[in-house]
């Protein structure tokens, strides 16, 4: 079996759920230690980061990053799944929306919205998932979650019968983009589902970095797929940097506390705050030779830091 370390960032083609891609990856790689950054339904494709190795330890970091997708959403149709899976549930024979009221609509969804997960999806409630008690044709009531939009624009806009139109989305994790196709279409007062998604963009890493099964094979075949992993400190581009001075470094590998002044920013713009209002921000630490130790994270009332988990060397 071998032993890969690092993220690997797979093109997820259609038809294959984000479980698939970790067991088709585990073949084509041979090793068992394989870790998704978050769920993709069977017919989106895109960008699905995987963590091999050691770097299964910071799915947790790369989940919590901004994804980005390219949406499709077709006016006038409303389904059961919110996308073209589903069976149709009500539909209008013809739809009079502009493309100056969309731009509006889309400008008002920016910033943090509230979203009713749909019952097709994988959220859990009692034990079991909602699309589970969907197939046996159950309705439960699903809190209202906060999701943030970040960014929101029009890409096309396809007049017609049943207008469609093409947006990117920039946002936070947990945000449901069927969801937000949905209520795009309510706010124009007009039933709406998803035609298709893409996920350009995961734990800052976009389509263009991205490899296919085929690809990876090849790589294993020739022996370079190292050359298509990104390191883990790399991949959590999100988190500050900081290095540990020399005299204290042995320290850092042993879990012991270390005094929040022994430690220096790569960027100056990066400094610790040390408001009691920050929770615990966490961090990555070097050490004075660049060598990546771990992330760390800093308390405030003892103003030390403290190890949250150590890659050894």
């Amino acid at each position: 079996m071998n032993e890969f370390d690092g993220v690997l960032a797979v093109h997820k083609p259609a038809g294959f759920t984000s479980h698939d891609v970790v067991a088709k990856v585990r073949r084509l790689v041979s090793m068992k230690r394989i870790g998704h950054t978050g769920t993709l339904d069977p017919a989106v494709t895109g960008v699905l980061p995987l963590c091999l190795g050691r770097s299964t330890r910071i799915v947790e970091y790369l989940q919590e990053m901004p994804k980005e997708y390219v949406a499709t959403l077709r006016l006038g149709i409303a389904t059961d799944t919110e996308d073209m899976t589903g069976t149709i549930t009500e539909q209008i024979d013809s739809v009079d929306v502009s493309e100056e009221q969309v731009r509006h609509v889309l400008g008002q969804m920016i910033g943090t919205i509230s979203q009713v997960p749909p019952m097709y999806s994988a959220i859990k409630v009692d034990g079991k998932r909602l699309y589970e008690l969907a197939r046996e044709g159950k309705t439960i009531e699903r809190k209202a979650r906060e999701v943030t939009i970040y960014e929101l624009e029009i890409i096309d806009f396809k007049a017609g019968d049943h207008p469609e139109v093409s947006f990117r989305a920039l946002c936070s994790k947990g945000t449901y983009i069927r969801t937000l196709c949905v209520d795009i279409g309510r706010a124009l007062h007009v039933p709406s589902v998803m035609v298709e998604l893409i996920r350009t963009q995961s734990a800052g890493i976009s389509l263009d970095q991205c490899v296919t099964f085929e690809q990876i094979a090849e790589a294993v075949e020739q022996g370079v797929l190292e050359q298509h992993l990104i390191q883990p400190d790399q991949a959590m581009s999100n988190l500050p940097s900081y290095t540990v001075d020399a005299s204290v470094y042995k320290h850092t590998l042993q879990g012991k506390r270390i005094s929040i002044d022994a430690i220096k920013p790569h960027d100056e713009s990066q400094l610790l705050s040390t408001d009691e209002t920050i929770d615990s921000p966490v961090f990555k630490l070097y050490a004075p030779d660049g060598i990546f130790i771990g992330i760390f994270r800093l308390e405030q009332s003892a103003q030390e830091i403290v190890p949250v988990k150590v890659f050894l060397p």
